[in-house]
């Protein structure tokens, strides 16, 4: 079950109404795109200037400051799971050329870790931080196929699966049996389930105990021809990792 504190989701509405306008906005503006009443508003930007993530660019308009960059990047530097795995994602991203995504369960969705873009001018495109329904992705799939079995059977009785395209699999008898096929050939697949023209291909595996998945997308007519290949490179990307973060 999802919670929120509001105060929490606006501040951070504010830097996501930034990064979707790209450029400096007035008090009004801000309240605006984060839903929010000016008069509430004003004492949360008043907050974020005080602390250094806001500045004045212009007459009664605000610009985020290198502030929240630099402490991004300082938290990303020393990811302990990303530190670990990120060379061997770069590498599969090269060796494919495909996007390659990180990814963990949250809630009843996964959230991408990170992205590495393909090298393809026509290629998948994602965000980290995106959030992605365990139903329709296939690191989902990948992340359901690690449950113990009646764990699972508990799990898809409960879960939402709603539509997302016209491929999504919305019923639990029919995910059950994509993600019993997926545990027997060793990769979980999706075909447009979650983006109509785009295939993936995932497998899981457990850094310090928790479970992630890995996949591997791009658009169906590329994918499709090469699925055993991925298949098999992410098998090998698995074992390497396991090795690698073993005792």
């Amino acid at each position: 079950m999802k919670t929120s504190v509001k105060s929490a989701d606006r501040a951070l509405d504010v830097f996501e109404a930034f990064s979707l306008r790209q450029r400096p906005l007035s008090l009004s503006e801000i309240a605006e795109a984060i839903g929010a009443p000016a008069s509430s508003c004003h004492g949360l930007i008043r907050t974020l200037e005080s602390r250094g993530y806001l500045y004045e660019a212009g007459r009664r308009l605000l610009y985020p400051t290198r502030r929240l960059h630099d402490v991004a990047r300082a938290i990303l530097a020393h990811d302990p799971v990303l530190e670990r795995v990120e060379p061997e994602l770069a590498r599969l991203r090269d060796a494919t050329r495909e996007t390659v995504i990180l990814g963990k369960r949250q809630d009843d969705g996964v959230v991408y870790l990170d992205v590495l873009e393909g090298l393809h001018t026509i290629r998948y495109s994602a965000d980290p931080g995106e959030v992605k329904p365990l139903h329709s992705s296939a690191i989902g799939k990948a992340i359901l196929g690690a449950l113990p079995q009646d764990e699972l059977e508990g799990l898809l009785q409960q879960l939402d699966l709603p539509r997302v395209t016209k491929h999504t699999l919305t019923t639990a008898n029919r995910l059950a049996k994509d993600i019993a096929a997926g545990r027997k050939r060793g990769y979980f697949v999706t075909h447009g389930e979650n983006v109509a023209d785009v295939m993936a291909v995932s497998t899981s595996l457990a850094l310090n105990d928790e479970p992630y998945g890995i996949a591997i997308a791009g658009p169906i007519q590329r994918m499709e021809p090469m699925l055993t290949e991925h298949g098999a490179r992410l098998a090998k990307i698995r074992k390497a990792l396991a090795e690698a973060t073993s005792p």
